[in-house]
């Protein structure tokens, strides 16, 4: 049995909580809001389930005294991205580990002023700290990789998402965080915050793949696209006035140190048919690797129930990979954890 912490309750939070609390080997042990309105309220209250005598609260010192075994992190991200390092540190450096939907896939990547507070805290509380989630953390990370150990040659690895934002209810989240409605003649979200926060967040995927395949990414170039509402368009979180910014797509091109190729798309719509499609499948992915031969798989994530919100599968997904990773980032040893990747593209079979 394992003590875990629920670290915030929104969206994905609120989907975490509820398959802790459901699940035969993990006992709730804290729940951590930033509403001081939640704080005081029992756990099941928060997502619908019977009361557990678990109380929320908003003091990071009442969860340190908990020491739990692991915490699931599941905040939304920051501008800046580092803000939520604090914390983080605060709970590893207390012997707490930390498996995180938000970041923290490669923390070395950024530089030894970013990870190393991080490394120090891993090792003063003799804890590990885990970036797990669908994408980032699994699609290019462990399945693109594994694929392209079906390739004689290898020159580009590219894996492109399309994720459809119309049942996303926080208008916080869709037009702050998202960029939805923004107006590109007077703000420009490809050249601001949001732009180096995501760039931030997705160069971790770019060095773990590369990692695997034993190159180094030397540069790191964008080639994002803006999709303007033609009408407009009303989603849940509210309306994207015509003329404004309905659809991101925020997608990378990594150069290797071996010459090699790593793309890396994100495409969020207030509606798939501006991307050419109607299908509202929850979730949806192409990865596709050129080499001898060239490989294209793509993946569907869907929920069982064909009205549940379009981001509902995906969600379940996202929380199953951090959930499953418990006893794995428990009995790891004090530092920075990730799967290794299984048997991806070599082109010299030399032991590593």
């Amino acid at each position: 049995m394992y003590r875990v912490v629920q670290w915030a309750t929104g969206s994905m939070g609120r989907t975490s909580l509820r398959r802790i609390i459901d699940h035969p080997d993990l006992e709730l042990a804290g729940v951590y809001v930033y509403d001081p309105r939640k704080a005081g309220r029992d756990a099941g209250e928060l997502v619908k389930r019977a009361e557990t005598g678990i109380r929320a609260t908003d003091r990071i010192e009442d969860i340190l005294a908990l020491q739990p075994d692991v915490v699931i992190h599941t905040p939304r991200l920051t501008d800046p991205y580092a803000a939520q390092n604090d914390p983080v540190i605060r709970l590893l450096g207390a012997g707490i580990n930390v498996i995180s939907t938000a970041g923290f896939h490669h923390p070395a990547c950024h530089g030894a002023a970013y990870a190393g507070p991080l490394l120090d805290a891993c090792q003063r509380g003799n804890s590990t700290l885990a970036g797990l989630g669908l994408n980032p953390g699994f699609v290019a990370e462990r399945l693109a990789t594994t694929l392209s150990g079906m390739c004689a040659q290898l020159s580009e690895i590219g894996c492109y998402e399309v994720a459809d934002a119309s049942s996303m209810p926080s208008p916080e989240f869709v037009f702050g965080v998202m960029g939805f409605g923004s107006d590109p003649a007077h703000r420009d979200i490809r050249q601001g915050p949001l732009a180096v926060m995501f760039e931030q967040l997705f160069m971790e995927v770019f060095h773990l793949v590369a990692d695997s395949l034993g190159t180094r990414v030397l540069r790191l170039l964008p080639e994002h696209q803006l999709t303007l509402a033609p009408r407009d368009i009303t989603i849940r979180a509210g309306v994207i006035p015509s003329g404004t910014v309905a659809a991101t797509e925020w997608r990378w091109r990594a150069e290797c140190e071996d010459g090699r190729a790593l793309v890396h798309s994100v495409v969020w719509t207030a509606d798939p048919a501006l991307q050419g499609g109607g299908d509202r499948s929850a979730a949806h992915w192409r990865i596709e690797i050129k080499g001898r031969p060239n490989v294209r798989a793509s993946i569907a994530i869907e929920d069982p129930d064909p009205t549940a919100p379009h981001m509902r599968a995906a969600t379940d997904a996202t929380i199953a990979i951090a959930l499953r990773a418990i006893p794995d980032v428990c009995a790891a040893p004090a530092g920075f954890y990730a799967y290794p990747a299984i048997a991806p593209y070599r082109d010299r079979l030399a032991p590593p």
